[in-house]
């Protein structure tokens, strides 16, 4: 039992987040030997806590010690201000993976450790103080961090741990010029550019000291601003009072925390040596564990000195083979079992789950039952809504079977749990089941996602479903969906399995997803890809999974009448293309068009398939479409026919029947380069380009009171090439805003800007297109319908013109030829393993490991400004809504007054989302619109 805290005793509170800089920047780097994890800051963190703890304070030792930490990114301060310490830098990739072991640390130090989700590791420490003098006693705060110095006096003083020095009101006053009392009026003067803290432009802390000695408080000086002779100081302090004022708010700690433990709960304990020598040896640190052991008096466990035995990434890393025992799964059938479960996964602090669903549709799909993992072969299944097969009729589900848990109670009991932020939810493919849960009202996080990791380290090598993962990583084969549901008319909804079989399945995905997650967690600072998967991928699983169930309104009758109208056009259409032909045929049959072509009208390039019939593709139609109305005519039947088929037929059967919207899937991990897919229904290719394709956006429309807000970047990757090839014509020419197709047929043709024909600058904007993904001059001809030879010359002139553009394309290839992978700007990895291959994949590979790098860095620049949107839109309240990424494009549903505000803000994020990783050469811009629907907006 502890004693009260009070009079006589002493706390130390030990300011973790500076201990684990120090430790990682002041140290070599360190990597443990059995699987390369990063270990420096740790040891170093381990090292200084031995010290700190071993050392004799004489009459200043502590009776009471914790460890605080930061807890998040986000805290109240951010809701004051949108920018504060936007600045910073990202955490290095190697440090990432150490931080949740110095936590660890900490605790087998037997030392508390403390941290508060909002709130910084400051605002803990105030409280603390705040709390410690109260009840009379002393407190040391083991920092030199300046932003505790306004916590010093009356019983407060911090040490340097670094410099062995203690800083008392005195040394405040050193620092600052001012005492502990006037620390905050001095930082909201004088601002601070690492948390941007904006403060007073031009103000410094000799200036801010100098003013408040004589003026008084900051709230005195501020209104007597008038009184200050310096006529810029006069005039500084009266404009940006608020400003100041704001700053004040960020850099006063809040003493007044109320806090889940008490003073009490610190009490300085002794290590237990049998839990500090199991972490120290876990981490292989062998001198620090001997010297430790020594202090301990104890005898030092023997780490094993020896690389793995299977370090090598490209042959699989394998754990050790525990078996697949489906037998062994448990099915909780009550409360109680599920309960011990939850126990479990708290007491682990993590669990893989999976929700099974009666479909794949996850805004139609209803919840199944949830399957648990806590350790490999340790897996249930809670089964919720299975009932009978051939149970119910055409009015109702039919009866459930006995023996399960009620589904409300349920979902009751794992809500805690699967909310708990202490917890993490493992899952592949967490954004389906984010969706599901969601929808029974539970908001899982945090999270951590298997095909996303596998996504990170190995994209462009293989798939990265769960079947493809456990047989290439686990070398076991899953149970085969269609050997529990069965296929074709047979098949059932997974409701009507029978509970047995659904354990045995649905626990085994649990399992699997679990194993993979202790394979791939620690692999991914190997692969050098921490920052994209922890920045990029998992952060965005939450976001498309709000944007997917907001869905976008689509008009039922604008649809309706678009398809009367294109059957009309496409009718008109058939008529003249009977007339070309000479005969009536069907237009819709390739292999009559083939026919007509090149039997019939003798035209030249036909070639027949296996079958016998000829291919008529749309390239094929397009090089014929240049000597023959009749080709064109196809084409153009063609497309309407697609997009009938596609978008004003087929988006009326999307509409969801409840939402009244269409909700459509975004693929995180399907492009190789980082682009999203959107599927069922794929609203990303509506085509935008002919006058059809435009005006089927004109059917999706606003919520009454609303409107559709459309930013787009512009030219994203020619500024991307720009800046990687290093063309200073380009940069300087997208940093003075200038038509860049147009200068670019300017230095090519060698064509005065003034005397620019909109021919010239198609021409030139398709080259600067199609040099991007790599076109030779056979698809330049074909897309500028101009010869062959001429194509061919523009490019070698446009090469010749811009010298660098070459030389990134030849040093790229050469780089993926060498290392099997391209980068992008952002670490995206992206496996080339075609690269080496002979023959017509040859140039298929070329092209796209020279296109990946700067499509992957637009890909990774929208996903930043994605991650960020949320926070930043939601000032607007909460009928501001991001619906929709079509590549390049956001599109957002947002209250009409509010439009404008809305569009300043989140161009602000788009153009700043390679900041502050990348800085750009070439400024990012994002043109903005608005309407009533999508294509008034765009």
């Amino acid at each position: 039992m502890s004693e009260s805290f009070g009079k006589g005793c002493h706390l130390h509170l030990i300011d973790g987040s500076a201990f684990i800089f120090r430790a990682f920047h002041a140290l070599p780097p360190l990597t443990r030997k059995s699987d390369g994890l990063p270990v420096g800051a740790v040891q170093g963190f381990c090292d200084m806590l031995r010290r700190y703890i071993g050392h004799d304070h004489g009459a200043d030792a502590p009776t009471h010690i914790a460890v605080i930490f930061d807890k998040g990114s986000h805290t109240f301060r951010n809701d004051l201000y949108d920018q504060y310490k936007a600045n910073r830098e990202a955490m290095p990739e190697e440090m990432r993976p150490q931080i949740p072991l110095t936590r660890r640390a900490t605790e087998a130090f037997n030392i508390a450790c403390k941290e508060i989700e909002g709130f910084e590791a400051d605002d803990i420490i105030g409280t603390l103080c705040a709390q410690a003098k109260e009840a009379g006693g002393r407190v040391t705060i083991v920092s030199s961090d300046k932003d505790l110095m306004q916590l010093v006096g009356d019983g407060v003083e911090m040490f340097d741990a670094m410099k062995n020095r203690r800083i008392d009101a005195e040394g405040v006053m050193e620092k600052f010029g001012v005492g502990p009392d006037r620390v905050v009026d001095v930082q909201a003067l004088a601002g601070d550019s690492v948390d941007n803290v904006p403060g007073a432009p031009g103000i410094g802390v000799k200036t801010a000291a100098l003013l408040l000695n004589e003026y008084g408080t900051l709230e005195e000086l501020l209104d007597r601003a008038g009184e200050i002779k310096q006529k810029k100081r006069r005039e500084t302090l009266l404009e940006y009072r608020e400003q100041i004022l704001l700053s004040k708010k960020l850099v006063q700690l809040d003493c007044d925390m109320t806090l889940p433990f008490s003073i009490e709960d610190l009490e300085l304990r002794d290590p237990d040596p049998e839990a500090l020598m199991a972490f120290l040896a876990e981490m292989e640190f062998r001198s620090l564990t001997r010297r430790i052991a020594e202090q301990l008096g104890i005898e030092p466990p023997t780490i094993p000195d020896k690389a793995p035995e299977t370090a090598d990434k490209a042959e699989g890393d394998m754990p050790e083979a525990l078996p697949f025992v489906p037998e062994d799964y448990v099915c909780i059938r009550d409360l109680e079992t599920l309960n011990t479960w939850i126990g479990k996964a708290r007491e682990r602090g993590w669990v893989a789950i999976d929700t099974e669903t009666t479909g794949l549709n996850e805004m139609t799909a209803e919840l199944v039952g949830v399957s648990l993992c806590i350790e490999p072969g340790e897996a249930a299944y809670l089964p919720l809504t299975h009932r009978a097969q051939g149970d119910g009729d055409l009015f109702g589900p039919g009866e459930l079977l006995p023996d399960q848990v009620d589904k409300d109670a349920a979902l009751d009991a794992l809500r805690d749990l699967l909310q708990d932020p202490a917890v993490m939810k493992i899952g592949q493919n967490m954004k389906y089941d984010a969706k599901i849960l969601a929808r029974v009202g539970i908001v899982m996080a945090p999270i951590d996602d298997t095909m996303l990791m596998s996504y990170a380290m190995n994209g462009g090598e293989h798939g990265h479903g769960m079947d493809t993962l456990s047989e290439r990583y686990l070398s076991h084969q899953p149970i085969p969906i269609k050997d529990v549901i069965g296929t074709g008319k047979s098949q059932i909804t997974f409701d009507r399995v029978p509970i047995e079989d659904a354990t045995k399945y649905a626990a085994e995905d649990a399992d699997i997803t679990l194993r993979l997650w202790q394979l791939f967690k620690p692999q991914l600072h190997r692969a050098h890809v921490t920052r994209v998967y922890e920045t990029m991928e998992r952060p965005l699983v939450p976001v498309l999974a709000a944007m997917e169930m907001n869905g976008i309104k689509v008009d039922r009758d604008t649809l309706s009448r678009m398809s009367a109208a294109f059957s009309q056009k496409m009718a008109a259409l058939e008529d003249e293309i009977h007339t070309l032909a000479g005969e009536s045929f069907n237009v819709g049959s390739p292999a009559q068009v083939g026919e007509i072509l090149f039997d019939r009208m003798g035209m030249e390039g036909g070639k027949r398939g296996k079958n016998g019939k000829y291919s008529t593709p749309a390239d094929v139609l397009e090089d014929l479409a240049t000597i023959h109305d009749l080709p064109a005519r196809i084409l153009d039947w063609r497309g309407l026919s697609k997009l009938k088929s596609t978008y004003t037929d087929a988006l009326q059967e999307h509409i969801n029947p409840v939402t009244g919207r269409v909700h459509t899937s975004y693929s995180i991990a399907g492009a190789n380069t980082g682009r999203l897919a959107s599927t069922e229904p794929n609203l990303q290719n509506i085509p935008v380009r002919s006058e059809e394709g435009r005006r089927i956006r004109e059917a999706f429309v606003p919520e009454d009171g609303n409107v559709l807000v459309s930013l787009d970047y512009s030219q994203i990757e020619l500024r991307i090439l720009a800046h990687v090839a290093g063309i200073e014509t380009l940069k300087q020419a997208f940093r003075d805003g200038l038509d860049i197709h147009a200068m670019t047929a300017s230095e090519m043709f060698n064509v005065p800007l003034e005397e620019m024909t909109p021919e010239i600058r198609r021409q030139a904007k398709a080259i600067n297109f199609g040099v991007i993904y790599g076109i030779s001059g056979f698809g330049l001809a074909r897309n500028l319908r101009i010869p062959r030879a001429d194509a061919q010359g523009f490019i070698d002139r446009y090469f010749e013109r811009f010298p660098g553009i070459k030389a990134y394309m030849d040093a790229t290839t050469d780089f993926a030829k060498k290392t099997g992978r391209v980068e992008t700007l952002f670490g995206r990895v992206i496996h080339t393993p075609e690269i080496n291959a002979k023959g017509p994949r040859a140039g298929f590979a070329r092209r796209a490991a020279i296109n990946a790098p700067i499509q992957g860095t637009a890909a990774d620049i929208i996903r930043r400004a994605m991650v960020r949107m949320p926070d930043a839109i939601a000032e607007f309240g909460p009928k501001a809504q991001m619906l929709l990424q079509v590549h390049d494009e956001l599109l957002f549903e947002v209250q009409a007054d509010t439009a404008d505000a809305l569009i300043a803000r989140a161009k602000e994020i788009m153009e700043g989302a390679a900041d502050p990783v990348v800085k750009l050469d070439v400024p990012l811009v994002v043109e903005a619109g608005q309407g009533m629907n999508w294509a008034a907006a765009h």
